[in-house]
């Protein structure tokens, strides 16, 4: 099964290497006529291409009788179906973040920063005084849409537990950064929404499996 998905992603580059050598759209059965396989091998090929991003359908010029063939072309830009690797992209920013000598501020600024943007994107309204959700509820969501599974002993909790980091390799060896930033995306969230409650601090590790979020009355942090 493994080696049929290899060939298969092999002959898969051979057509849109094709297709991306081709000074215009292709046919399907010149597609397979210059690759020696079968017209339906190299139609599964191209759906695939199309499906991923990579290709496209073509307008086909023919006007006489009969359906027109179909023709492929490769989406222009830089293949989107290869790997990626942000947690190299993480570390490198991390890395050159905790170099400064006021990493931690800097850090929970740019947190500060995105949770206010995302927000603002997401919240029901500027403000959730009536609102269907409170400021502290929409937190727990925004948390748990961001993977941090977080939980709370009730409604009345200061306290937000954290029971996942989805940044725990970088936590572990740059928690002066990573952390800040966490505290300062809650605290931005909550300045966005208007929230009467604000995050005041954020205790990493108080167990191993757990993280802890401090709520206070009084209005967004500053």
């Amino acid at each position: 099964m493994a080696e049929r998905s290899r060939q298969d992603a092999g002959r898969r580059g051979e057509v849109l290497r094709m297709l991306r050598a081709a000074d215009g759209p292709l046919e399907i059965a010149e597609i397979a006529e210059r690759l020696g396989v079968h017209p339906n091998t190299a139609r599964f090929h191209l759906e695939t291409l199309v499906r991923n991003g990579q290709a496209e359908r073509a307008p086909s010029e023919r006007s006489g009788p009969g359906r027109p063939a179909q023709l492929f072309r490769a989406v222009p830009g830089m293949d989107r179906g290869g790997p990626r690797h942000y947690r190299v992209l993480a570390e490198v920013l991390a890395t050159g973040l905790a170099a400064d000598p006021d990493a931690s501020r800097k850090a929970a600024d740019a947190g500060r920063l995105w949770g206010s943007r995302h927000a603002a994107e997401t919240a029901e309204g500027p403000s959730y005084a009536g609102g269907a959700l409170g400021p502290v509820e929409q937190l727990m969501r925004m948390l748990d849409e961001l993977g941090f599974a977080p939980e709370r002993s009730g409604d009345d909790a200061a306290e937000i537990g954290l029971r996942h980091c989805p940044f725990l390799e970088l936590a572990v060896t740059r928690a002066d950064v990573v952390c800040p930033i966490h505290l300062g995306l809650m605290q931005g969230a909550m300045e966005s929404w208007e929230s009467p409650v604000s995050v005041d601090r954020l205790d990493a590790f108080v167990e191993p499996d757990l993280c802890v979020a401090h709520l206070s009355a009084g209005g967004a942090s500053s």
